[in-house]
């Protein structure tokens, strides 16, 4: 049993010196107190990264394919009626949507930006209770309705029984509704009469878009669009004016849900129109996104980065549609971000590293501190430094 212990203490690396050949120095106790600091500084430093999780990204290609999109937005116009904004969306693919009024909400806002009304999207009053006929005159009770679509039926037993419904059957029809006045539904309605009471009123439109995962854009518009000859044109002579104020802020926009570290740059820009007319774009890449979290629960979401520009024009000037329009494309690179911990060896690794490193570098400081002393007390004692 002796021997085997005489062995393993022959294995010792750390010999052991007697105390009394130790030489304590004032440099030796202030290089222990600094590098003792040191060491409890970057300890605490690695314990941080240890319990925090970081995340690791790598770009890959996006090979997806039947994906949805959905676009997150909230959206002010502080000087242009909600009675007049429409929202549009369309793709590359061919589908549209216009004059979208689903997952939308309005809020009519006054000019100090105080809420008036909260309503989902609908322009006029509910349908009257005894209309008109086709052909003018009132219907007694219980006899069926027919209003009519000035022209704009698509078959003959088509009906227009509100104010609403005409201006679809333009729109359908590629028409514009230059005079709501002389349609008798829109005048029972007072359908510009609600437009002139909501005169300096705002609007803030929020909600949410559902399109196909393809390039396209969404724009906000006053008047309903509608398409003529093959071009995409909005109805604005229904309002007659020849300028509106499409000054905006972005209090929201996104592509997707929101998860960790995400930066949406558009969120709180605002613009403000100095000419009487203005198309102002946003021309968007967005990134497809999957963040995966430390519990294994992942979000599929996109990122975009975006530039703007700005066509201003005088009253009935500008040739474009004034509004607010956003393109959007999609990049073929996807982000992949996933949240992990440091594992605990390598996190021992780095300990071991920091006491080790710091106890050697301040052993060699030391050393030469004190070594350096000694020499100088040598040749100060024998008169060289006198």
């Amino acid at each position: 049993m002796e021997s085997i212990i005489g062995r393993i203490r022959s294995l010792d690396v750390y010999p052991k010196v007697n105390e009394d050949f130790y030489s304590r120095t004032l440099s030796g106790g202030v290089i222990t107190l600094v590098s003792s600091v040191v060491m409890l500084l970057l300890f605490i430093s690695e314990l941080r990264l240890y319990l925090h999780a970081v995340t690791e990204t790598k770009l890959v290609v996006d090979t997806s394919r039947g994906e949805r999109l959905r676009i997150n937005f909230d959206v002010t116009f502080p000087a242009l009626p909600c009675s007049m904004v429409s929202l549009d969306a369309m793709d590359i693919s061919g589908e549209q949507h216009l004059d979208v009024r689903h997952d939308l909400i309005k809020k009519r806002i006054d000019a100090n930006g105080n809420v008036i009304e909260t309503r989902q999207d609908t322009i006029g009053t509910p349908k009257i209770e005894r209309p008109l006929q086709r052909h003018g005159g009132r219907l007694e009770k219980n006899e069926t309705y027919c209003g009519s679509c000035y022209g704009a039926e698509a078959a003959d037993d088509d009906c227009c029984n509100s104010c609403e419904e005409v201006r679809e059957a333009y729109r359908k029809k590629g028409w514009a509704l230059s005079n709501p006045d002389l349609i008798d539904q829109c005048k029972r309605e007072g359908f510009l009469q609600k437009i002139k009471d909501e005169e300096g009123e705002g609007c803030n439109i929020y909600g949410f878009l559902d399109v196909n995962k393809v390039g396209g854009n969404f724009h906000f518009a006053p008047g309903k669009s509608f398409q003529q000859s093959n071009v995409h044109v909005h109805d604005v002579q229904t309002f007659q004016k020849d300028s509106f104020n499409i000054s905006h802020k972005i209090n929201r926009l996104a592509f997707g849900d929101y998860f960790p570290g995400a930066v949406n740059p558009l969120d709180g820009a605002q613009w403000v129109q100095h000419t009487p007319n203005a198309m102002y774009e946003y021309f968007l890449k967005v990134v497809p996104t999957v963040f995966t979290d430390v519990d294994g629960h992942t979000i599929y979401s996109n990122q975009f980065s975006v530039t703007e520009h700005v066509k201003g024009g005088e009253a009935g000037q500008l040739q474009s549609i004034p509004g607010v329009f956003f393109f959007y494309d999609l990049s073929p690179i996807k982000v992949t971000s996933i949240e992990t911990y440091f594992p605990f060896l390598h996190f021992l690794t780095n300990v071991c590293a920091i006491v080790g490193g710091v106890f050697t570098v301040s052993g060699i400081i030391d050393s030469f501190v004190y070594h350096g002393h000694n020499a100088i007390k040598k040749k100060m004692e024998i008169g060289k430094f006198s």
